[in-house]
């Protein structure tokens, strides 16, 4: 029966995804049309379209499930830093701004922006090649959770096919679509995350292995009483620099800050940033709170891990299993958090697909054939999209512990690159070509001199362990660096700061 629910439910959400890639295909046409929905997108939209981009099938099946389990009531904070750090103050320092400066310097992509910000032609390459090669991971890694809860539904389901089965309806609905298409499936997309998020936590706290809220807290503090400390207890440091990396990051991800672009209004600001931290606060800390009551659900070892098969991995998806297959209605639940997982996995890996194959299309190509055609253009920016997909789809596949490691580097690189330059960039004039180049090589110097450091040190395992320490590291050195070495070197003239700092509506 869970499975027939399943099924109807799945065929239903794809002939929905299809049909808006169809319906969204005439709004596609133009380059900017199919990047940006020719900058015309709502509050609702774009707000749903950043959440959904925000959270994926890793933050329930890997985040949620390891910080739960570890941490308890404490790995909240990562979902509340993300509602107000990566939503509330992300769209109230980085909105206004980046939308007047991208339609000053017409820019479309974040290789654009840096490209026009900076003039500079060598950051706009370097910028692409840093997107293209560090999203393919991070979107692999998207892959990998949603295969882990398929297979757990689904008895016996192949991840393999089932992530194909992923890849090829985001890449239809987007290749036919564009951002028009990705921002409306992200709204449906979002409005299932919701309820099934609030139908997730009420279920699980009515079942009687919890018992109700008070009931909940006072059987985790008899397992073990750091499990209800919500400073952390003794993983404070850990979870801080967890908040910091999922937080602050977001600050400087392509596929993030792309959605700022496109809003139509400034006035739709203030909407989309109220409805973003509301979307942020219910999936990230209900996602936190469920994983923290996989405690009174599922055994630990005699190490104190959980014993499931698959580790961390599994810990969700075998708590949702035994906890939502014992009547009709739990089961109609469990189908719709299967759609909240697709769903959240969707859109992050359509707004990461959509990055990396502008930072092909738009920057590297039209660098090298300055007058190609805006339509030839837009075709290869959809036969890119395929190109990205199956490239992030092979990888997750594939069994190449490298590849499978880099993963947790990705988003500490991207990040770090990037949040400098694109920050100090919109506040300061005084920001120089060289101070940029300093922030933009602080992602891969510093997360790549540490990974060396500590696995000559350390051992691999180890370093992989610390991949947040060095993705906020690379922000902090970044942030710090811009600055500095722009008091020491040649400004640009006041012409081009008063060219840059216009306000064009």
């Amino acid at each position: 029966m869970t499975q027939l629910i399943a099924t109807i439910s799945l065929v239903v959400f794809v002939i929905v995804m299809l049909l808006v890639g169809i319906y969204s295909t005439k709004k596609a046409g133009t380059l900017e049309g199919f990047l940006l929905g020719g900058r015309n997108m709502g509050p609702w939209l774009s707000a749903f379209a950043y959440g959904t981009t925000y959270f994926s099938a890793v933050i329930f099946i890997g985040y949620a499930g390891m910080f739960g389990w570890d941490i308890g009531i404490g790995s909240m904070w990562i979902g509340i830093g993300n509602a107000i750090i990566g939503c509330l103050l992300a769209w109230i320092f980085l909105a206004k701004r980046t939308r007047r400066m991208t339609r000053t310097l017409n820019s479309r992509t974040m290789p654009e922006l840096f490209a026009a910000r900076y003039n500079s032609r060598r950051m706009k390459l370097y910028a692409a090649s840093i997107i293209f090669i560090f999203l393919v991971p991070y979107a692999a890694g998207v892959y990998k959770g949603l295969g882990t809860m398929f297979s757990a539904i689904f008895t016996g389901a192949d991840p393999n096919t089932v992530m194909f089965i992923v890849a090829a309806l985001t890449g239809i609905y987007l290749v036919l679509g564009g951002y028009v298409a990705t921002a409306t499936n992200d709204f449906i997309q979002g409005i299932i995350m919701v309820f099934g998020i609030v139908a997730m936590v009420c279920i699980l706290i009515s079942r009687p292995e919890v018992g109700g809220f008070a009931a909940a807290f006072e059987r985790l503090a008899a397992i073990d009483p750091q499990l209800t400390d919500f400073t952390g207890g003794s993983s404070r440091s850990f979870l801080i620099t967890n908040i910091c990396l999922t937080s602050f990051g977001v600050w400087g991800l392509p596929q993030m800050v792309h959605k700022y672009y496109a809003i139509k209004k400034e006035s739709d600001i203030k909407i989309a940033t109220i409805i973003s931290t509301l979307f942020a606060t219910f999936i990230g800390c209900g996602a936190y709170f469920s994983g923290s009551l996989s405690r009174l659900f599922l055994e630990a070892d005699a190490n104190g891990f959980p014993n499931v098969a698959g580790g961390y991995d599994n810990v969700m998806p075998t708590l949702l299993m035994k906890a939502l297959t014992g009547s009709i209605f739990s089961m109609i639940v469990l189908s719709v958090i299967l759609l909240l997982l697709l769903s959240a996995s969707m859109s992050t890996l359509s707004s990461i697909v959509l990055s990396s194959s502008s930072a092909v299309s738009v920057d590297l190509v039209k660098e090298i054939h300055p007058d190609i055609k805006p339509q030839h253009q837009v075709m290869m920016l959809r036969v890119l999209c395929v190109v990205f997909i199956a490239f992030s789809y092979i990888f997750a596949t594939a069994n190449i512990s490298f590849i499978v490691n880099l993963m947790s580097f990705s988003w500490g690189v991207v990040a770090g690159s990037f949040i400098g330059p694109y920050l100090w960039g919109l506040y300061s004039k005084n920001v120089t070509r060289a101070g940029a180049w300093a922030g933009m090589l602080s992602g891969i110097v510093v997360v790549g001199s540490m990974l060396i450091f500590y696995t000559a040190t350390a051992g691999f395992d180890t370093a992989k362990s610390m991949a947040p320490v060095f993705g906020v590291s690379a922000m902090a050195v970044s942030l710090i660096a811009v600055p500095i070495v722009s008091l020491f070197t040649q400004q640009f003239s006041d012409e081009y700061k008063r060219k840059v700092f216009q306000v064009t509506e």
